[in-house]
């Protein structure tokens, strides 16, 4: 009895793997649309989750911090087979995308190709993506006069307050103001969810979470070690990004540019780069590691920039279905869904747009391809490889 179990556990682990693989191989699209193959292949196909479940796990995923496509992959992995399936999960659909672009980040600094037409090209498709983003995001995270009066806080706060604590302080006021305006808010049709992982873990998850929130940047000051420094930016960015991988860019700008770890050339190519390939958006991290320090720092950077997701949903699964009837809290999460957009739009301004759209043509090409995406609804990918033929057309002019 104890071997077929034994069997029957290692069968799931493989499953997992080979299902969440193939998923990081063809999951383009960002976040919603990943939800989207989730649903097919986990719960339409596999009937690991019923639909309402699924729902939860989604709405839990969404109320945190960080990716959350990745993190209801994550979740639906421990449901399946514990601590072990959930970083089965994990790997299966992310390592594709880091893998490609650490080869890509490795190109770039190898035959210096940061000036090249191509690489301008996917800097204006960066453009076209978040100005998309900002269009779906603004509709669904700020509908009414309330929101849109907090995004545009959030915008201006952005802009003229500029230093490394301003995310942190719009998103704790945004909350503040989503408690008082939309205290209101209910949650209805809850569904239990069970979660093999007992409390006492989960406590432990959320306390390492907090204890590297506050340790790593008190030993980044007092050892002055460059590794923990990397490692502390990364892990900051992971934990303080509310509303998607989008969000992530101006925080890693912010991090890593001014700083002069990565050039804005380098840090905008990137992003372009990051389209072109399946899984989840927080996977730029793993370019920008590769950039400062090869393979090393990119799988460094990577696991930095996703410990937060893992030790949330971790941490915070078994305490949902209470947590989740408080409307205070759901009060909270529409104000800082609100400031996302605000800060989205920021990001869209600067770094993105000024250093991208330097010339009338620029900004044609920029309108063509946002019109292919959003108006005749082509796919992403053929959007980055339209943008990167065109950027290098554009240079024979």
């Amino acid at each position: 009895m104890e071997k077929q179990r034994s069997v029957s556990y290692i069968n799931s682990i493989l499953e997992i793997l080979i299902i969440s693989t193939r998923l990081g191989f063809t999951s383009f699209g960002g976040p919603i649309a990943h939800l989207g193959y989730f649903h097919e292949e986990y719960i339409r196909r596999k009937k690991w989750m019923d639909e309402k479940s699924y729902a939860d796990l989604v709405a839990l995923c969404q109320f945190l911090p960080g990716p959350a496509s990745s993190q209801v992959g994550i979740g639906i992995g421990v449901m399946r087979a514990g601590l072990l399936g959930g970083i089965v999960s994990f790997i299966g659909f992310t390592l594709p995308s880091v893998t490609v672009l650490i080869l890509f980040a490795l190109m770039l600094n190898r035959y210096n190709i940061g000036e090249a037409g191509w690489i301008h090209g996917l800097k204006i498709v960066a453009v076209v993506v978040v100005a998309h983003a900002i269009l779906g995001m603004g509709q669904k995270l700020a509908p009414d006069l309330s929101r849109k009066a907090i995004s545009l806080f959030a915008l201006a706060a952005t802009f003229l307050w500029q230093t490394a604590f301003t995310q942190v302080v719009i998103i704790v006021l945004s909350a503040l103001i989503g408690l008082v305006l939309f205290k209101q808010n209910h949650e209805k049709n809850a569904v239990k969810i069970n979660f093999p992982l007992s409390r006492g873990f989960s406590i432990g998850c959320l306390i390492l979470f907090i204890s590297l929130l506050i340790l790593l940047p008190i030993l980044r000051e007092t050892t002055s070690s460059y590794w923990i420094a990397m490692f502390d930016s990364f892990y900051r960015s992971g934990s303080l990004v509310f509303g998607g991988g989008h969000v992530v860019l101006p925080l890693l700008e912010r991090e890593f540019v001014p700083t002069g770890w990565i050039s804005e050339e380098s840090f905008l190519a990137g992003y372009g780069a990051a389209q072109a390939v399946p899984g989840p958006l927080f996977t730029f991290a793993a370019y920008i590691g590769a950039v400062m320090n090869g393979w090393l720092g990119g799988m460094i950077a990577t696991i930095a920039i996703f410990l937060p997701a893992f030790l949330l949903i971790l941490g915070t699964l078994p305490f949902w279905d209470m947590v989740r009837q408080n409307p205070k809290i759901k009060g909270a999460l529409m104000g800082i869904n609100a400031a996302v957009v605000g800060i989205l739009i920021a990001a869209l301004y600067h770094p993105i747009w000024t250093s991208s759209i330097l010339s009338p043509i620029d900004f044609v090409f920029a309108a063509i391809l946002f019109s292919l995406l959003v108006f005749w609804k082509v796919p992403p990918w053929v959007i980055v490889a339209a943008g990167a033929i065109g950027g290098w057309v554009i240079t024979l002019f």
